[in-house]
């Protein structure tokens, strides 16, 4: 018997997705000059800030990206701005640590045309103990801590739209309904794929009270929903595709296809992409450094607004050929 051929790809648009990724690599994408260095002055009691959130934001995305120490970033925020012919000056280590605790990280993305269409998963990132490579040497010195990382990302640009930051015993189902509510309620949601963990009644309320449908596996136990369920009602909700149903006839179509055929039908495998953006996320390092847990949360929503901006100067477009 012989084997079939593999599945071939061709990127389309391989001249600007090379300039795209040349352009990743330049400063001048980093520095605004007409860009809020301080903080507005208000009144109040105590000392203003003298600092905005946007110079402050600007400092962790310089070390985030360069995986710097505060001290190191300061410095290199200074020999940037010297570079730039501005005289800002540059806020003290002491300073961005403590603003990093309750800033709030302005993450840009971009709107599509249509529904928009997610794909969440989570994935579990270190933050304190010993390294891969030590554990695997010397074995573990001391136990390995991890938070978790829940994403939504929009199939068609490829933005993250919802992040959101927990500690490592949260589940992904009870999440999903906080990511919904990161979307603006003006922006109508076509569909959310997820994998089996989101098979539960409050992820498919949590979609259909949003008007969309979801692309979600039935679990290997999984049995038929009562119809005082709403996401049991077996018909088709919203704009979508014909062949993507609610829960029992998500069940219906997996017993009668099997799964590997309803996969296909529905568009499933396109959860692929938000497995690559959990290791775009990794790239900046496999553990983050901070131990304060908002300082953490800071620290990966500058990850996550650093991927937005790679991701929109440009994408590989990518088409199967075989």
């Amino acid at each position: 018997m012989t084997r079939p051929d593999p599945t071939r790809y061709r990127t389309t648009n391989w001249k600007s997705y090379n300039e795209a990724l040349k352009r990743r690599g330049s400063l001048l994408i980093w520095l605004d000059k007409d860009m809020t260095w301080f903080a507005p002055k208000v009144g109040g009691n105590g000392r203003p800030p003298v600092f905005s959130d946007a110079a402050v934001q600007f400092c962790l995305m310089v070390k985030v990206l360069f995986g710097l120490p505060l001290r190191q970033t300061t410095g290199m925020v200074a020999s940037i701005l010297l570079m730039a012919g501005l005289d800002w000056p540059v806020p003290d280590f002491s300073t961005v640590s403590r603003r990093q605790k309750r800033i709030t990280v302005q993450i840009s993305n971009r709107r599509a045309s249509g529904p928009l269409n997610l794909l969440v998963d989570s994935t579990g990132i270190e933050f304190l103990g010993d390294g891969e490579w030590l554990a695997r040497k010397h074995g573990t010195q001391r136990r390995r801590q991890y938070r978790k990382v829940h994403l939504a990302m929009d199939t068609t640009t490829g933005d993250i739209r919802a992040v959101e930051f927990t500690s490592s015993d949260k589940g992904d189902s009870p999440v999903l309904p906080h990511l919904l509510d990161q979307i603006p309620v003006d922006e109508q949601i076509g569909t959310v794929t997820g994998d089996g963990a989101f098979d539960t009644r409050r992820c498919h309320s949590a979609i259909l009270e949003r008007g969309g449908t979801a692309i979600i596996p039935i679990r290997k136990n999984g049995r038929r929903w009562r119809e005082n369920c709403p996401a049991a009602l077996d018909m088709v909700l919203g704009p979508v595709a014909d062949n993507v149903s609610p829960r029992n006839e998500i069940l219906k179509a997996t017993q009668r296809l099997g799964r590997a055929a309803w996969k296909r039908w529905s568009g499933y495998h396109v959860r692929s992409r938000i497995e690559a953006r959990m290791r775009c996320l990794k790239s900046f390092g496999e553990r983050i450094a901070s131990r304060d847990p908002d300082r953490q949360t800071a620290e990966v929503h500058i990850r996550v607004a650093l991927m937005n901006r790679f991701n929109a100067l440009g994408t590989a477009e990518i088409e199967r050929v075989a």
